[in-house]
């Protein structure tokens, strides 16, 4: 009964995100189909067998090993910041941009990271029939964080029409960084994190491709490599990079606060009116009947219904570490899907940190197509944590 509702929750997921489509016929549902089959198989090879999980650990490595490097340049400025048990999310997640940036920059200054994009890209592009870029930006999004992740292909995004540009908007919602693993997998079961990791970034890719379906001809579908004239010397580009990261942390972290802000500030004018209704409360009833559709029943749906609600008003971590007070009384299949949802970084100040990255990136003018379409984000965010813990629940019970 529950593995029905579960395979019933995945198809109203997919039907909804269809109505919102603002161009339903422009939407290549072939190559939604082969996202389908890719993710079935990996949400099996990464539950079901030992060297899946293997994989993806090798990978978290490396990005863990760059936060590393980053946490040694913001240990040199804010040693006593840094020694703390509990490093604020101003060092833990902001300060590392500069570095990551700037790495990334290198390997694209030699032309590795555009010959990557290139390759890498085409491979996904064969199976979702969708444009290199995007298909690259999905990859990515693994364990660079949407900020991270928009700034390293800021060179590609400086070409792209607003479009275009809207579908990596989208795209970003459903990220995490590889600086959070970790402390993901300090509350939760490290398995259901490693599995939504991939399968996030995929169903990122297909939703967009139906909520903001484009096309792009051979010519435009090609990977941007500046002219020798355009760039410039060696130590001019990483020293650039370096401010492009600390501009990008500045505008991120106001944004961040002035959404977390506004939350608490909703909370209090509703709490002023009806006594203990706060944002969270009002989306916990709301996503209800979606806990229900994942399989779940009762206390269960309810209780996750909760979990949903404070992700998306406040941020994952204060869902996760509500969920790990109660993890060892709950079921098996409830955790997997609870966690699935949890990890990710779908929420509303997640929407002003997008803005916030490509206004610093190319500009107010540009970020316009992000401020007009705020619903899409939303809507794409919520829906690829729903189908990411679907198709976990289907092989969890």
């Amino acid at each position: 009964m529950f593995f029905l509702l579960n395979i019933l929750g995945i198809l109203v997921i997919f039907g909804l995100v269809y109505l919102c489509s603002p161009n339903k016929r422009k939407v290549k549902w072939r190559g939604v189909l082969s996202l389908v089959i890719v993710e079935l198989f990996i949400t099996w090879f990464m539950l079901g067998t030992r060297i899946g999980i293997w994989v993806i650990n090798k990978i978290a490595s490396f990005f863990t090993f760059l936060i590393s490097c980053a946490n040694q340049g913001i240990s040199f400025a804010f040693p006593s910041a840094m020694a703390n048990p509990s490093v604020d999310f101003f060092f833990s997640a902001l300060m590392p941009i500069i570095f990551i940036i700037t790495f990334f920059d290198i390997l694209n200054y030699f032309g590795i990271l555009t010959w990557i994009i290139d390759k890498v890209g085409w491979v996904i592009s064969k199976v979702s029939g969708l444009p290199k870029l995007e298909s690259f930006f999905s990859l990515q999004m693994m364990f660079l964080g949407n900020t991270e992740a928009l700034a390293v292909i800021r060179q590609q995004l400086s070409v792209l029409t607003e479009k275009r540009l809207l579908t990596f908007g989208i795209m970003s919602m459903s990220s995490i960084s590889g600086s959070i693993i970790g402390a993901y997998l300090s509350m939760v079961p490290g398995e259901y994190v490693f599995a939504a990791i991939p399968l996030n970034c995929l169903n990122a890719l297909l939703l967009a491709s139906v909520l903001n379906p484009i096309e792009v001809t051979k010519e435009e579908d090609i990977v941007y490599v500046p002219s020798k004239a355009e760039k410039k010397d060696f130590f001019s580009t990483i020293s650039n990079s370096m401010l492009v990261g600390i501009r990008m942390v500045i505008v991120i972290l106001a944004m961040v606060v002035g959404y977390v802000a506004l939350t608490a500030c909703a909370n209090g004018i509703l709490g002023f009116f009806i006594h203990g209704l706060t944002v969270q409360k009002i989306f916990s009833i709301i996503f209800s009947p979606f806990a229900y559709l994942l399989g779940l029943s009762g206390h269960d749906a309810m209780y996750v219904a909760q979990l949903m609600g404070i992700k998306l008003s406040t941020n994952e971590f204060v869902a996760m570490m509500d969920l790990k007070k109660h993890i060892h009384s709950l079921p098996d299949h409830t955790v997997a899907v609870a966690t699935t949802f949890l990890t990710s970084f779908a929420n509303f100040s997640t929407v002003g940190m997008i803005y916030g990255a490509i206004s610093s990136i190319m500009g107010e003018e540009k970020s316009r197509i992000i401020g007009k379409n705020v619903w899409k984000l939303l809507v794409s965010g919520i829906a690829v944590s729903m189908l990411s813990a679907m198709f976990v629940g289907l092989f969890t019970w």
